[in-house]
């Protein structure tokens, strides 16, 4: 009964999602592109931290490679930049490959390191393809950036020409409405395949050896080639991501992805849940939407001076927010947001609540064998690990 529930919740939110773009103004649609777009990102962060157990503190650098191969890829060659003038479809494949590519190629470093050593190791991604970005004035136009060709299919525009006037139900069509469903689409695609991972014999490979690399190896799994295939599709998804950050934009600059960008992904996943794919977009919502809203509305908010001006300003509001949303989910919730809605789903019901998946370096067995409901402190139960693990 509860997945027939969860079903229907799910069939209810893509039905308001599919027709909040008949409704909303710009703002919002543009902050919809954002939040979709971070939503992918943070999708992949969670399989990797939450899932495998591997902290990633570079998750800015993949989506910046997917971001600026899109741009040059589907980009023409002009007096400042070149391009190769390829089609955005084709753009956005190579993207997530091109991202992908240099994930596998960095997971020989994952395989050796773990916790914090390999978070520094990532980091070190985030000030390298900064420094690429910067000088590689032909490719990335240095400081200033590049514009982004807009995203076409089939003769299709995604912006406001080709065709130049479409409109639904009296509702005109512009780059922002059509750019809605693109997006969604990707969104929904992208979570659907995560979830469908997670629970995967893949995706139970990567639990144990979050848990216990000795134990994996010993059942036969494959640690290093685990690993690496997390960190792959992690860097895919960031990828996909940046690219679809280029298309929101409209043009792609080096401090779009700083190290701050990293820890944004990092703060959605906590907030949301490690290792859960809902939180994950919950917590995407909530960190790139925030520090919008609060700029847009920031004239009709007493507390928030302009930016520039010498008071609190949106941004150093939003980031003060997080901070407190991140003390108290590691205090009071200790599953994250997923976590929470979990227990109070199965709280004075039959039955015991399926677990939140523990973060890196959590004890215990993996995620089908904990039970958290006791706030986020695992017991180990006796059901029998399945085979699927073992091959």
């Amino acid at each position: 009964m509860s997945d027939h529930l969860r079903r229907i919740g799910g069939l209810v939110l893509l039905a308001v999602a599919l027709a909040l773009p008949l409704v909303l103004n710009d703002f919002w649609l543009q902050t919809g592109l954002f939040v979709m777009a971070a939503a992918i990102g943070a999708v992949g962060l969670t399989l990797l931290v939450g899932v495998a157990g591997q902290l990633s503190l570079g998750h800015a650098a993949f989506a910046a490679i997917g971001a600026y191969v899109y741009a040059w890829s589907t980009g023409e060659t002009t007096m400042s930049v070149t391009g190769a003038g390829l089609p955005p479809v084709l753009g956005l494949v190579l993207a997530a490959l091109v991202a992908a590519g240099v994930g596998a190629a960095f997971s020989p470093v994952a395989g050796r390191l773990r916790g914090i050593y390999l978070g520094l190791a990532t980091l070190g991604l985030v000030f390298i393809v900064r420094h690429l970005l910067l000088n590689l004035t032909d490719w990335t136009g240095g400081f200033t950036g590049r514009s982004v060709e807009s995203f076409a299919l089939g003769g299709f525009s995604f912006s406001n020409r080709d065709p130049d006037y479409l409109a639904v139900g009296g509702v005109e069509f512009e780059g922002l409405h059509r750019l809605w469903y693109l997006f969604l689409l990707l969104a929904v695609v992208a979570c659907w395949l995560a979830a469908n991972l997670r629970t995967s014999r893949t995706g139970r490979a990567w639990a144990n050896v979050r848990d216990s690399e000795t134990a994996a190896a010993a059942m036969g799994i494959g640690v290093a080639r685990a690993k690496a295939a997390a960190f792959v599709v992690s860097s895919a998804y960031a990828g996909t991501a940046g690219a679809m950050l280029a298309l929101a934009y409209g043009r792609v600059a080096p401090d779009v992805f700083s190290l701050t960008a990293s820890v944004d992904f990092l703060v959605m996943i906590v907030l949301g849940g490690l290792g859960s794919v809902a939180g994950a977009v919950v917590g995407a919502l909530f960190v790139t939407a925030l520090p919008l809203v609060l700029a847009e509305y920031s004239s009709a908010l007493p507390f928030l001076a302009a930016p520039g001006s010498g008071g609190l300003d949106p941004s150093t509001a939003s980031r003060i927010v997080y901070g407190l949303a991140i003390i108290a989910v590691l205090v009071f919730l200790r599953g994250g947001l997923a976590g929470a809605a979990r227990r109070l789903r199965h709280r004075g019901g039959p039955g015991r609540a399926w677990p939140a998946t523990p973060g890196p370096g959590s004890p215990g067995p993996s995620s089908p064998d904990l039970d958290t409901s006791d706030g986020g402190h695992p017991a180990a139960v006796t059901h029998p690990r399945s085979k699927e693990t073992t091959r």
